[in-house]
This record gives structure tokens, C-alpha cells and sequence, in this order.
């Protein structure tokens, strides 16, 4: 296949590493390139952060419904040589994850071979350490879970629960040998979009800035465990640049890789960061603080106070529910293990992309402020 005629499409753009993936595809360096970019997601792109030169084309669909999926994604069957799938549907449990998340994959690739003239070739899968810890976020199964002793690397075996990252990565290996992919699995992400499901800056400032409006201090929501060990996180654009990297590199065809930047970080450090770039006070942990604040509660009722806040910096307008699921935040400030991969096999087979934490934190949160997510 020549490089020219490559095109992707991003199903998730509007996403963190959907935007990133995009911009990475067009830029004139890009390996493979020139690209052509079909971007998707559930709703149209907001005009507000989302400039309409990102992609040659935007398509607005719900991957569930399998006849709405036909009928979007059909006229351009025939072209698309590279699926970047970035979207995921959090439901209520392990189960629904699974049936819901498998049926929109499936959607799209049922759609995208059914053309007689298909050129799909190859599909990377964006999914996350979960695969080494099991259904965190099931309420069901969190507190039962045997996970995988830290640092994750790639070669650990499946967890015995239900995970939708499994029934994912089977479907894919299912249309094997007709088409290649890469799985990509990421740590905490960090980067800039109103529309991510879980995007744990945009969190952190919502609760940084409702804690200033109301003249509250600025509490860490974790454990003393989190607080001292050792973390990572992954920037947007190093998955993003993973993603790219895989999509066109023969070595890495029908494997899995860690993404993170390569560095590590305590929550200690970190707060002290997010106090300074929020512009609130730092508050150190105490074991003995009789207001230890629960994260979910205290932004349970915050609803209203995210409206006055929107209003009255002019952000962008936003529901917390559409960008805050701070169970999820919870749950990652209240691990009792040191959350941290290996990068050893990405670096081993050929991806060197790294970043640096603390420098990474303080750019996406001054660009989320430029895009007027959070004040």
C-alpha cells in the first residue's frame, strides 16, 4: 500500500487522545503520511476548542445502534485503512461494560469489512492498566479483586474476572489473520477535551475551583498510602504518538504495549503542584484531620456551583456529569499499591516517547484554562 493512500479514522476524536491522534496524523512529518482523517464521535465537535481543520471530515454517530453505525460509516468503508479506536461507553457494571463496549467495536468493524473493496488493514485499541487489576470500578466486585503485583508489564496473564479489555482484544484477534492490531494500555491520562469520560485534570480543577468559590480548603481526596508511594500517568500526546507509531510498524503488529511517560511521581509532590497551578492553598496530609473530605460526596450536590462557576469565568458550557466521574478519581487515590508499568517492552521493540510529569500537568491545565474548560 503506498503512504499517500493511507486514511483513519479516529472513532473518539473529541476525546483526549482522539484530538491528539489527529493532530499527530497531519502533521507533515508524520510517519506514512500524508494522512487522510475521518473523525467520529457520539455528538458533533465542540466549535468552541475543536477546529474543523483537524480532520478532513467529521462524522457523528452512536456505535451502539448497529444500523445507525451502517449507514454513517458506509460511504467511506471503502477507504479507511486504519481504525484508531479511542471510545468507551462506562455503564454500571463489568457485564453492561462489556456488551456495550464489544457491540460498538463490533459495529463499526462489521461496517467497516463489509465492503467489497475494504482496504482496513490495521486497528489500534486504546485500553488501560485495568487489565492488570480487574473490574476496579464494578462497586460489585472492587472490593474482592485480586490483582497483579506492580510494576504491570505486557506478558502478566488475564485476571479471572470480566473485563470489556478482554472481550475487546478477542474480537479484534478474531479477524486475524485479515487485519493486525495493537493494544495500547495506559495509565492515568492527562491532556485537554471537554467530552472524555474520565478526565482526571479536568476533575482535579473542578473540585480545586469549587473549593475556592466556597473558600475551602484544598484536601487531598486519598489515602496516606497514595499520598507517599509511587504513581504514573500517561500525556495524551505520547499515547497519541503510540498509537501513530504502532499503526504503521510491522514489529509491532498484533501486540500489546504500556503507555506512560516513563517517569513517576508521589501525590505529595503532585498536590503541591495542582495547589500552585490551581491557585488554592496547599494543604498537607493529616492522618488526623477530622474533615477528611470524600471526593464523590462533597461534589455529589456541586452541580449548581459548577453553573455559577461556568457562568462567571465564561467557560465553555459543561455538566460535571459529562466530564466528572469522580468514582473513578476515588478509586485511584485510594489504591493500596504502588500504580506503575513497565515501559521496557514499548522501549524494547522500537517507541521511545516519554514526558515529563510535573512540566506535562502545568501545560494541560494552562491549555485547558486557554480553552475555557476550567477557570
Amino acid at each position: 500500500m503506498e503512504n499517500q493512500h493511507y486514511v483513519a479514522l479516529i472513532v473518539g476524536v473529541t476525546g483526549m487522545v482522539g484530538f491528539n491522534i489527529a493532530q499527530a496524523l497531519k502533521k507533515p512529518d508524520c510517519k506514512g503520511g500524508p494522512w487522510k482523517v475521518y473523525g467520529a464521535a457520539r455528538r458533533p465537535p465542540p466549535a468552541t476548542w475543536f477546529p474543523a481543520s483537524i480532520v478532513d471530515d467529521f462524522i457523528s454517530f452512536d456505535a451502539v445502534d448497529a444500523v445507525t453505525t451502517q449507514a454513517s460509516l458506509s460511504p467511506i468503508a471503502h477507504e479507511v485503512t486504519h481504525l484508531f479506536w479511542v471510545a468507551l461507553h462506562f455503564q454500571e457494571d463489568e457485564e453492561a461494560n462489556i456488551a456495550t463496549n464489544k457491540a460498538m467495536l463490533h459495529n463499526v468493524l462489521t461496517t467497516l469489512k463489509s465492503s467489497p473493496s475494504s482496504r482496513l488493514t490495521h486497528v489500534t485499541l486504546q485500553t488501560g492498566t485495568k487489565h492488570y487489576m480487574g473490574p476496579i470500578f464494578d462497586p460489585a466486585r472492587s472490593t474482592q479483586l485480586l490483582s497483579h503485583d506492580p510494576p504491570f508489564h505486557e506478558d502478566m496473564p488475564r485476571l479471572p474476572y470480566p473485563n470489556f479489555y478482554y472481550a475487546q482484544e478477542d474480537l479484534l484477534a478474531s479477524h486475524a489473520p485479515s487485519l493486525t492490531y495493537s493494544v495500547h494500555r495506559s495509565s492515568i491520562i492527562i491532556g485537554a477535551s471537554s467530552r472524555s469520560a474520565i478526565n482526571t485534570l479536568v476533575m482535579l480543577g473542578a473540585y480545586a475551583a469549587v473549593c475556592r468559590h466556597l473558600r475551602l480548603p484544598f484536601r487531598y481526596p486519598g489515602t496516606r498510602y497514595t499520598w507517599d508511594h509511587f504513581c504514573d500517568m500517561t500525556d495524551s500526546e505520547v499515547l497519541a504518538q503510540q498509537h501513530v507509531w504502532a499503526a504503521v510498524t510491522d514489529k509491532a503488529k498484533n501486540q500489546a504495549f504500556n503507555c506512560t511517560n516513563d517517569d513517576l511521581f508521589t501525590w505529595k509532590r503532585m498536590w503541591k503542584l495542582l495547589s500552585e497551578v490551581f491557585d488554592v492553598e496547599f494543604v498537607g496530609f493529616d492522618e488526623n484531620d477530622e474533615d477528611r473530605v470524600d471526593l464523590v460526596e462533597f461534589m455529589r450536590d456541586k452541580d449548581e456551583i459548577w453553573d455559577e462557576i461556568v457562568e462567571k469565568y465564561g467557560l465553555v458550557k459543561t455538566k460535571l456529569k459529562e466530564f466528572a466521574y469522580f468514582e473513578a478519581l476515588k478509586v485511584v487515590l485510594h489504591f493500596d499499591f504502588q500504580h506503575v508499568s513497565s515501559m521496557n517492552k514499548s522501549k524494547e521493540y522500537g517507541f521511545f516517547g516519554h514526558a515529563n510529569t510535573f512540566k506535562r500537568v502545568t501545560f494541560w491545565v494552562h491549555k485547558l484554562r486557554f480553552m475555557k474548560i476550567i477557570p
